[in-house]
């Protein structure tokens, strides 16, 4: 059960209670005045009813307003004329009447003015209570933006400091540093508590080899009055050496003069690093794919000896039968120049050969240029198709008619292809009456081409699949595991993606999707 006090409400009365308190306050203070009066005359004291009628037709007046104060002023001189002096005559009469009447004019002139002073007191307060409540509004917005901008500076701050960027402005004409972020001073080890530093100061900083360029580029940037961008390094007092990266924009004047230079600066000294990271990594990984090829073009010494020999003993037959023909009693020119020719045939063929095996071990950089895919993969179907007939193993090809053309690297190009066809022949080396090597070239979705290598070997190593394209996982007894982990990474290089999957109704097959050249 709750306890507490009852609710007290102020009784503010209606229009018709108003009117009757209003014209009872004349009935009431005339009364007051008539029962003053009469005491006094009870006590033998002076008689001064006028005065007490006076004062209740002035309280009337200013607390019931015009009309009961004239209906108090009317009471009262009735109540003088027939209760204190009867006698008097019409003359003495009609000075009371005046007498109440003037005083009654001023009390309703003065009431109005009260009226009046009240309305534009009222009004006044008014103004000043909306102009408070303005200036108060006003005052909790100006505290609003203010803390907004305490936060959003201390956001900025943040900022700065998480991303190591500094925020600085340069006065052009007296080579002044008028705003120096906080980040600045980390970055260029400076104490806060010294201020900001003069800017010959901070050039110091800018390690030597870079002070003159930095100058000349500041210096050029002023005299055409425009932004720039530089990069930098700078040397802290404790001999820590960082990269910046600074831009800077031009403020102008009205009259378009070159007011000053506002700009950021970015530590970059960990994507330096970086960079310089991947670079090392492509490098290895460069070195890496060519060892791969190495390795791999040694699997194929004795395919690709044969592969060679067989233009070479054609060349040698050729060459002993044009000698033959023109060694003749009558030299038969015309079968001695057919002769020549099969043999200019054959030798180009070899060199032909003997070109994409040093393509193969060529340690040159990457070189991306519009290639025709299907001829990439008939180049490789030639050099490994010795090593498929070693095995038994036929290699049957379905390439797709008006492929588009591909801006790849040939080399990485040939390096996946033949990994991916040795694979298939390693798969179907030992099984009995030999395999089948399907190789396919179609259109693939979102304006991208597809390659598949499928065998009908062993297929995918089971529970393994997953791992077959992790460095050094390997499932041959002298592999390296490499020749996949290295396919995959050249292929995304290229925009494409690698996977396998396991050939209906045995055997695996690898796929490949690359973006086509948008000419």
């Amino acid at each position: 059960m709750g306890t507490g006090y009852p609710n007290k409400t102020r009784w503010i009365p209606g229009p018709v209670a108003s009117r009757v308190l209003r014209y009872g306050l004349a009935l009431a203070s005339v009364a007051a005045a008539l029962g003053l009066a009469r005491t006094f005359l009870h006590f033998h004291l002076p008689q001064t009813f006028i005065a007490f009628a006076l004062s209740a037709i002035a309280i009337t007046f200013w607390y019931g307003g015009t009309k009961p104060g004239i209906l108090a002023a009317m009471l009262a001189s009735v109540v003088r004329i027939y209760f204190f002096e009867p006698e008097l005559n019409a003359m003495s009469r009609g000075v009371y009447y005046l007498v109440f009447l003037i005083f009654a004019l001023l009390m309703i002139r003065a009431t109005r003015a009260r009226n009046e002073l009240e309305q534009r007191v009222a009004e006044r307060t008014a103004e000043l209570t909306r102009a408070n409540e303005d200036l108060k509004l006003e005052i909790a917005q100006r505290k609003r933006t203010e803390a907004e901008l305490r936060d959003s500076e201390a956001y900025l701050a943040e900022a700065q400091r998480l991303t190591h960027t500094a925020s600085f402005a340069l006065n052009i004409a007296s080579r002044k540093i008028v705003h120096w972020s906080q980040e600045h001073f980390r970055l260029f080890d400076f104490d806060p508590e010294g201020g900001v530093p003069p800017l010959e100061v901070v050039l110091q900083r800018i390690h030597p080899d870079d002070r003159k360029r930095v100058e000349k580029i500041y210096e050029t940037a002023t005299r055409e009055k425009m932004g720039y961008e530089v990069e930098y390094r700078i040397i802290l007092p404790n001999g820590t050496m960082k990269h910046i990266h600074m831009l800077a924009h031009p403020v102008f004047s009205a009259s378009r003069d070159l007011v000053e230079y506002v700009g950021t600066l970015v530590d970059v000294t960990e994507r330096k690093r970086a960079d310089e990271e991947r670079e090392r990594l492509r490098q290895v990984q460069a070195d890496l794919a060519r060892i791969s090829r190495v390795t791999t073009m040694g699997e194929l010494t004795a395919s690709l000896a044969h592969e060679i020999k067989q233009p070479i003993a054609a060349a040698v037959t050729d060459a002993n039968t044009c000698l033959r023909w023109l060694t003749r009693d009558h030299p038969d020119v015309e079968e001695a120049r057919e002769a020549a020719s099969r043999m200019v045939k054959d030798t180009t063929r070899a060199n032909d050969i003997i070109s994409r095996i040093r393509l193969m071990f060529n340690k040159e950089a990457s070189q991306r240029e519009l290639l025709d895919i299907n001829a990439v993969i008939q180049e490789m179907v030639g050099l490994v198709h010795n090593e498929a007939n070693r095995s038994s193993i036929s290699i049957r090809t379905q390439l797709a008619a008006d492929m588009p053309s591909i801006m790849a690297d040939r080399v990485q190009l040939q390096q996946v292809f033949m990994n991916l066809m040795l694979n298939g022949i390693e798969a179907m080396k030992d099984m009995n009456g030999g395999g089948e090597l399907t190789i396919q070239s179609r259109h693939a979705e979102d304006g991208q081409l597809m390659v598949s290598v499928s065998d009908t070997g062993l297929g995918l190593p089971p529970q393994q699949a997953d791992q077959i394209f992790n460095a050094f996982f390997t499932t041959k007894l002298h592999g390296t595991g490499m020749g996949l982990s290295i396919s995959r990474s050249i292929i995304e290089s290229h925009g494409g993606r690698l996977w396998a999957a396991d050939n209906s109704p045995r055997g695996a097959s690898f796929h490949l999707t690359l973006p086509t050249n948008p000419f």
